[in-house]
């Protein structure tokens, strides 16, 4: 087992230089990324600072940032910029898998007070009131750049279980990844697979129960890599959530083919709140690529995977990510993918194309696939994605389901998810507050006016 270091989030900080404040949040990238911003944002929130509403300047900006595409860098630093343009005197604290990457852009940027790298995000409060008060008291104040550099030495696990604006809790029970695949940076933004206690994350769960949440979604790096640290197993984990009292609903946001094992696909098919919701990443349905990207399966066992999930449960909405356009995928490579998805009985592909990363061994690769192509090919999986998701969704018009809704501004539509993962819409002239966070059944309608939901009728 290694160590870790699951590091508290506040030492010594005198919260009264922090009454008062306004803080302006932004996040980018996934929903890892979010949970940990929206713990940052409550934390901050007990140290008396408010959330900035709209015209208001802020007093600290906290970007937390995504590194995954070069487009994921432009976007971060534009959001960077903008924070900095609408409110001129704020603190700017940046964090994130670009931060850590490029902590020397980062800190170059103009208004930029504070970037901290992925093992310091963990003390993110007391480095930010560290430096708030030495910013406060120096006449020349320097912007500080902290982070660790190699992947080995991050080390530390920041807790993070919120909900933010949200009806869903996020849990984050793992960070990092040992895979170190060709075209993927984030062993080196995120370091290595750590995670907590299993008991420790029960009783984040049980105090998202206390608060009123009914459903929580499991987020990390590589989920089903949890225990490297601890030398407990995921499945444990899985049966450890389940018995939380209060808690209705479990997602798994994303889960490795070769991961998901056979084992958590039966206690899933059977237990009290785990859904019937998987998001398995292909990335490619071409062995010759797959090896390319040194990936951890083959499309046989990844095939194998979706079979046994659908057999054990029919209903079963499962997500897919695929890359396109990554150096070695010919077109004969590309019809390889496009063929197995056809066939694969999945709802949804998220389709994102290939990046290239600074450092990352993908770049050795020779063939190399045009922008021209990669927009091609992107076009052909959506449009097999959308096919795919609403031919998933006219199998259940008509019947009953139980649906969590979410808060909805006043007089507009709310939407909320069957246990399916089905998107739901609810008119506006039946949404009423008190529906918020509450699990009702209803009727599902047809599509509605756009296509990406039900209408349903509240039974």
């Amino acid at each position: 087992m290694q160590s870790i270091n699951e590091t508290p989030y506040l030492y010594m900080i005198d919260s009264s230089a922090f009454q008062g404040k306004k803080a302006a949040y932004f996040t980018l990238g996934c929903k890892l990324n979010f949970s940990e911003t929206s713990t940052f944002g409550r934390m901050l929130q007990e140290l008396g600072v408010t959330t900035v509403q709209k015209g208001e300047k802020a007093d600290i900006c906290l970007i937390n940032t995504c590194s995954v595409t070069d487009v994921a860098d432009h976007k971060c630093r534009q959001a960077i910029h903008r924070l900095v343009r609408q409110h001129p005197d704020a603190f700017v604290v940046v964090t994130g898998c670009y931060a850590q990457l490029a902590p020397s852009t980062v800190s170059s940027i103009e208004g930029v007070d504070l970037v901290l790298g992925a093992n310091e995000k963990a003390s993110l409060i007391q480095y930010l009131s560290d430096a708030w008060s030495s910013r406060s008291s120096s006449s020349v104040w320097q912007p500080a750049s902290i982070f660790t550099q190699k992947t080995k030495d991050i080390k530390t696990f920041a807790p993070s279980c919120s909900r933010g604006n949200r009806t869903r809790f996020f849990l984050k029970v793992q960070d990092g990844c040992d895979y170190f695949c060709t075209y993927c940076t984030i062993p080196y933004a995120r370091g290595f697979s750590r995670n907590p206690t299993i008991a420790s994350l029960v009783e984040q769960a049980r105090a998202a129960a206390a608060e009123g949440g009914k459903e929580i979604v499991l987020t990390g790096v590589n989920i089903g890599d949890f225990g490297k640290t601890t030398g407990e197993r995921f499945i444990d984990l899985v049966r450890a959530l389940d018995a939380v009292e209060g808690i209705s609903r479990y997602r798994i946001s994303s889960l490795e083919p070769d991961l998901l094992s056979d084992e958590l696909i039966a206690y899933c098919a059977q237990s009290r709140a785990f859904m019937p919701h998987f998001h398995i990443p292909l990335q490619s349905g071409s062995d010759t690529v797959l090896r390319l990207m040194h990936r951890h399966y083959d499309s046989r066992l990844f095939a194998d995977k979706i079979a046994a999930v659908k057999a054990l449960m029919p209903d079963a909405f499962i997500g897919v990510d695929v890359m396109v356009g990554c150096r070695g995928e010919t077109p004969e490579c590309f019809k390889e993918t496009l063929e197995l998805l056809e066939k694969l009985d999945v709802t949804q592909l998220h389709v994102f194309p290939y990046s290239e990363r600074p450092g990352t061994s993908a770049l050795k690769i020779d063939y190399v696939v045009s922008p021209a192509d990669k927009k091609l090919r992107s076009k052909q999986l959506l449009e097999l994605s959308d096919a795919k998701t609403e031919a998933f969704y006219q199998r259940y018009i008509g019947s009953k389901a139980e649906v969590l809704f979410e808060k909805a501004p006043h007089g507009k539509a709310m939407h909320g998810f069957t246990r399916n993962y089905i998107r739901v819409e609810l008119p506006a002239k039946d949404s009423r507050p008190e529906l918020d966070n509450c699990l009702c059944q209803v009727e599902l309608g047809d599509f509605n006016h756009d296509r990406t939901a039900l209408m349903a009728c509240i039974l």
